[in-house]
C-alpha cells in the first residue's frame, strides 16, 4: 500500500433507515493509493453504504467527504472523481463498446478526442479488442462486467467503487479484472469492493473492513483482522466468521 498521503473517502456518523436501521452511524476512512475491501454477511448494510457514497440513496444522517468534496453538498463534483460499478452491469444493449464508451464520455463532455484514445486504451486493456465493433446485446456476463468497468473508467476517477464486480465471471474474466484493479491502485487511484469471493479480498486488499448490523465491528489487514479475532494464523476466512459470530452473540 502507498503511504497514506491524503484521505480518499470519509464517512462520518452516515445513518440509513428502511424498515429497520440498515447503515448505524457508520465511520470509515478510506486513503488514496489504497484497495479496501468491505465484507459483511447479507444484509449488513454493504451495498445500501456503497449506494449512500455514490449518490443513489439519500442518508438519513451523517457526512460522505470524496477527495475532500463534501458529496452530499456537491453531488456533482463529487461524481467526477467518483466510478461506480455493480453487480449488474448496466449497459446499453444496441451500442458496440467503443459506441458506448464514446457515449459516456459524452455524458462527462470529454472532448472527442480524448474521449476515442480512451476507449481505445481501455478496451485493449480489457481485452475487448475482437469485439469493439459488436453490439453489447449478445455478450457474457463476463463481457458485459468489463464493459461496465471501462465505462465507469472513462472520466479517468480518483474512487472506484465496485459491489461485487466478480460474481458471476469465468476464471479469465475475473483475473483481467482483478489486474486492472490492481493496475489503478498501483498507479495511485483508490478502489472500494464488496466481495463474497474471501479469497480475493485475502489476496488483493491492504486493508479490510468487516461491517454487520451496519456497523464497522472490525478493520485491518488481514494480521491485524486476526488478532483482534484471536484467531492466530487462520485464513480470512475463519477469521470473518468469528467475527461476524462474536457480534451476533453480543
Amino acid at each position: 500500500m502507498l503511504t497514506p498521503q491524503h484521505v480518499s473517502l470519509a464517512l462520518r456518523g452516515l445513518t440509513k433507515r428502511f424498515d429497520r436501521v440498515a447503515v448505524d452511524a457508520l465511520d470509515l476512512t478510506v486513503y488514496g493509493g489504497e484497495f479496501y475491501s468491505l465484507l459483511g454477511p447479507n444484509g449488513a448494510g454493504k451495498t445500501t453504504t456503497l449506494r449512500m457514497i455514490v449518490g443513489l440513496l439519500q442518508p438519513d444522517a451523517g457526512s460522505i467527504s470524496i477527495e475532500g468534496i463534501d458529496a452530499l453538498a456537491d453531488p456533482v463534483a463529487a461524481k467526477q472523481v467518483t466510478a461506480w460499478v455493480s453487480d449488474e452491469p448496466m449497459i446499453y444493449d444496441k451500442l458496440t463498446p467503443f459506441e458506448y464508451l464514446e457515449f459516456v464520455a459524452g455524458l462527462w463532455r470529454i472532448d472527442a478526442a480524448t474521449a476515442e484514445a480512451r476507449a481505445r486504451e481501455l478496451i485493449d486493456w480489457l481485452g475487448l479488442g475482437p469485439h469493439a465493433q459488436e453490439r453489447c446485446e449478445g455478450f457474457s456476463k463476463g463481457m458485459r462486467q468489463k464493459v461496465a468497468l471501462a465505462g465507469a473508467l472513462v472520466h479517468d476517477p480518483k474512487l472506484i467503487i465496485l459491489d461485487e464486480p466478480l460474481t458471476g465471471l469465468d476464471a479469465g474474466s475475473a483475473r483481467q479484472v482483478k489486474t486492472v484493479l490492481r493496475e489503478r491502485v498501483a498507479a495511485g487511484g483508490t478502489v472500494i469492493m464488496t466481495t463474497h469471493i474471501l479469497e480475493v479480498a485475502e489476496r488483493m486488499a491492504d486493508r479490510i473492513g468487516v461491517i454487520a448490523n451496519g456497523r464497522l465491528i472490525a478493520e485491518g489487514t488481514l494480521d491485524e483482522l486476526r488478532r483482534q479475532s484471536g484467531s492466530g494464523s487462520a485464513t480470512l476466512e475463519d477469521t470473518f466468521l468469528k467475527l461476524v459470530a462474536e457480534e451476533e452473540a453480543a
